[in-house]
């Protein structure tokens, strides 16, 4: 019952800042709730705040005993909704698929789809040394197994 009702205040709360998104939300049997959100222009203090009063402000201590915290996805976590994509177009990614990993700059999201573009060194086809090329890799959706934003610092 109580999930029910912490998940229609928290829906409530994503609703007037259509610029927030639920990334995670998990409820403990000690009625411990924690909310993971992401934004389409990042997560402020007061993001996180907005949302945790639209919740515990609907929410009567005295019939329920609970504890509340929300937080942003942070920085190094995995990139789990395509909508995440959006915000980092630009940014050096890292993603694993079923078969190979990648890392390069992300330059494009699609419906289905991401496009990464990143420079390598490969054996000239004629004669001795390495020549740089630009390589475009297009990776699904579905075959993300992990992706993360690289950090620089």
């Amino acid at each position: 019952m109580l999930k029910e009702k912490v998940k229609e205040l928290l829906e409530q709360g994503l609703e007037e800042d259509p610029s927030l998104f639920l990334i995670d939300f998990t409820m403990g049997a000690d009625n411990s709730i924690h909310v993971v959100i992401d934004g389409d222009h990042g997560v402020t203090v007061s993001d996180c705040m907005k949302i945790s009063r639209a919740i515990e402000h609907n929410l009567d201590r005295d019939e329920y005993d609970f504890s509340l915290e929300v937080a942003s996805a942070g920085a190094s976590a995995p990139l789990v909704m395509p909508r995440q994509y959006l915000k980092n177009v630009g940014r050096k990614l890292e993603v694993q698929t079923k078969d190979q990993k990648f890392e390069g700059n992300l330059t494009s999201v699609n419906d289905g789809f991401i496009v990464l573009e990143w420079k390598a060194r490969e054996p000239k086809p004629i004669g001795k040394g390495k020549v740089t090329v630009q390589k475009k890799e297009e990776v699904n959706f579905s075959d993300i197994i992990k992706a993360k934003v690289v950090l620089k610092f």
